[in-house]
């Protein structure tokens, strides 16, 4: 699946509305460690048992606060519309493919 870009305005319609889970990157271009784990969540896009989207902290501010995103990146899995457990500044795709199995997700 390709990576969605999520906004204030169509975050809740995307993410209630996806058939599957849904991992959204909450992230920043300035971030450097951001764009180093860029080929990972490429990567993650293409399980087809998620959907994914990344939130851009700057342009949506009230979408960081509200899931109380005070680092970045942080990876937030979504079921039926509401957030699990985050997954903070990981240190590679292991850490995150291990969180992932963690949630349910192979």
């Amino acid at each position: 699946m390709a990576i969605q870009a999520f906004t204030q305005a169509d975050f809740s319609e995307k993410v209630s509305a996806a058939p599957h889970p849904v991992l959204v990157e909450f992230w920043a271009p300035w971030c450097v460690y951001c764009r180093r784990l860029g080929p990972v969540v490429q990567k993650l896009s293409e399980n087809q048992s998620l959907a994914f989207g990344q939130v851009n902290i700057d342009e949506q501010p009230g979408l960081a606060q509200q899931f109380s995103v005070d680092t970045i990146p942080t990876f937030l899995l979504f079921r039926d519309g509401a957030p699990g457990p985050a997954l903070i500044a990981p240190d590679s795709k292991a850490a995150i493919d291990a969180w992932l199995r963690e949630q349910g997700i192979e």
